[in-house]
């Protein structure tokens, strides 16, 4: 079983905490297959990226409001570049990992026949703003999803279905723009799975800061370490109040490396604390049947010698 990392790169063609992604991977390397999909495969300079991007026949342009297809081009190369791949984790050039390797790894052997998903109605007036032409659907796919997220392999491939199956609504969303907000809580709807409770949690496995927005459209950037303290808590807060978080955007490159090794340590502490607990536990059920070994053991004899 293993996951596939998403990366959807463009302007620089960069990944800004490249180094600290390279470190994280190294620890799962076993499970862990990493693609990239870029708009121009010149502006690349890094080998590492290079090494991972897909190829070139499988590249879409993409836009701020048109970036489906690069999703189902990524999503289709990876599905088929690797049976194994169970997970697969959209992710922007932006994100960086927000828990530790260990964490990550129990996450992924817990839930990797389970999508980690939030969806939610669609929270526009869908008669003023058009996007992802939702007025022209249904009420029941009249949806929103978060746009970085987690699916599994069942999903990924009702997904590549859909495409086929369902090309005429395909078209029809993504021409209105923003689709990638919409479409794939439309095609998992169309399939019955956002209420199957048992294959999609609906929670967030990309956290990110829309207390304070950098624009009206985008999130939090967390950059320098001018306001360390504040950013912390809030990231500490956004993860405790989202279990399944795995990833955080958005990074940018100046914000402190240390300051997320450190989050991903608090990992550490609660992951031996639950191993020392459930040792303790085990400790306490073994002295209870020796104790009940020795004690049966004691009146058996008991009443030979009576």
């Amino acid at each position: 079983m293993k996951v596939a990392l998403c990366f959807i790169i463009s302007y620089q063609h960069i990944l800004n905490k490249e180094h600290l992604w390279i470190d994280w991977i190294k620890a799962n390397q076993d499970i862990i297959n990493v693609y990239f999909h870029y708009k121009d495969f010149n502006k690349i300079q890094s080998p590492w990226i290079k090494m991972h991007t897909i190829p070139p026949k499988y590249v879409h342009q993409t836009t701020y409001y048109s970036v489906v297809p690069a999703y189902m081009a990524l999503l289709s190369y990876a599905f088929h570049h690797d049976l194994e791949n169970n997970w697969f984790c959209l992710l922007t050039d932006s994100c960086v990992p927000i828990v530790s390797p260990a964490k990550f790894r129990q996450l992924f052997f817990e839930n990797y026949k389970t999508s980690i998903f939030r969806w939610k109605p669609a929270y526009w007036n869908l008669d003023i703003h058009r996007r992802a032409n939702l007025r022209l659907l249904k009420k029941e796919y009249q949806l929103a999803n978060d746009p970085w997220f987690t699916l599994s392999r069942t999903h990924v491939q009702k997904c590549i279905l859909f495409l086929v199956a369902k090309n005429d609504i395909y078209k029809q969303v993504n021409s209105g723009g923003l689709a990638n907000e919409s479409i794939f809580a439309i095609m998992l709807q169309t399939f019955g799975q956002l209420s199957n409770h048992s294959s999609l949690i609906n929670a967030v496995s990309t956290i990110a800061d829309w207390s304070r927005m950098s624009s009206p459209t985008s999130p939090y950037l967390f950059k320098n370490g001018d306001n360390l303290d504040p950013d912390i808590n809030i990231i500490s807060n956004l993860l405790k109040e989202n279990p399944s978080a795995m990833f955080l955007r958005k990074v940018d490159r100046s914000f402190p490396d240390q300051a997320i090794l450190d989050l991903m340590d608090r990992d550490k502490i609660e992951l031996i604390s639950l191993s020392e607990s459930k040792s303790n536990n085990y400790s306490h059920y073994y002295v209870f049947i020796i104790c009940g070994v020795f004690l049966a053991g004691f009146y058996m004899l008991f009443w030979v010698i009576m």
